[in-house]
């Protein structure tokens, strides 16, 4: 439990945090909408929200970030970002909604800073202290990684983007996105409590399908309805 949100009697019971994370073209977004929308049907309020962004001040930062105008900066400096507007999503979006008792589904959080300026030789102290400050203690219930090869994934990117311009990630090497890969699967053999890997190889169904089965099986399902109507997974 966040230390920023102390329940008091009569509240509710908090929700639950699962963040979705993985190279470019993942099919994040997609199985986010698709988890969230199987969530709704089981009578749980969702919130679907991203990073970086998700509330006003950091969607602002999140244009400037993916712009590539920090990049000259270092990865230190795109770190220091990102946790600015970490914050702000935390304090305006995430946590009122786990407060309430809602169930927030986002599109990339820590471990993204990890391993994407993480991988730029970042101190790993600062990494540390920036996530003390930025997360004031949450931590994902569930962090669901979707895994696939970075030319399927840019392949999937750019498909998705047509005659869009390319963020300041997407036009980064292969070798670059395969050194992502790398750093998001130590992330989850670092603490496999937390992560699950999935193959997004696959059809979107099948994907969701794993997902699915993920979440029912990590996040205890009730088996009887609760107080308010609420089924439990199946």
């Amino acid at each position: 439990m966040s230390p920023r949100s102390e329940p008091g009697a009569g509240t509710p019971a908090r929700g639950r945090f699962i963040t979705f994370e993985g190279g470019e073209g993942a099919g994040k977004s997609t199985q986010i909408e698709r988890l969230a929308g199987r969530l709704r049907e089981v009578g749980l309020d969702v919130l679907a929200t991203r990073e970086p962004g998700g509330s006003p001040q950091a969607e602002a930062l999140r244009r400037l970030l993916l712009s590539g105008a920090i990049r000259p900066l270092g990865p230190a400096a795109e770190a220091l970002l990102f946790a600015a507007a970490r914050i702000d999503h935390i304090d305006v979006m995430i946590e009122p909604a786990l407060a309430a008792g809602a169930w927030v589904a986002c599109d990339r959080f820590a471990d993204s800073t990890r391993a994407y300026q993480g991988s730029g030789a970042i101190d790993p102290r600062l990494l540390d202290a920036l996530e003390r400050v930025a997360l004031g203690g949450l931590r994902p219930d569930l962090t669901i990684i979707l895994d696939v090869s970075p030319q399927i994934g840019l392949r999937r990117a750019s498909l998705r983007r047509g005659a869009g311009e390319t963020d300041r990630f997407e036009r980064e090497s292969v070798e670059f996105h395969e050194t992502i890969r790398g750093a998001f699967l130590q992330i989850a053999r670092d603490d496999p409590g937390r992560c699950a890997v999935i193959d997004a190889d696959a059809s979107q169904d099948e994907v969701a399908a794993r997902v699915w089965r993920v979440v029912r099986d990590r996040l205890s399902p009730r088996s009887e309805p609760d107080r308010h109507g609420r089924k439990a997974l199946v």
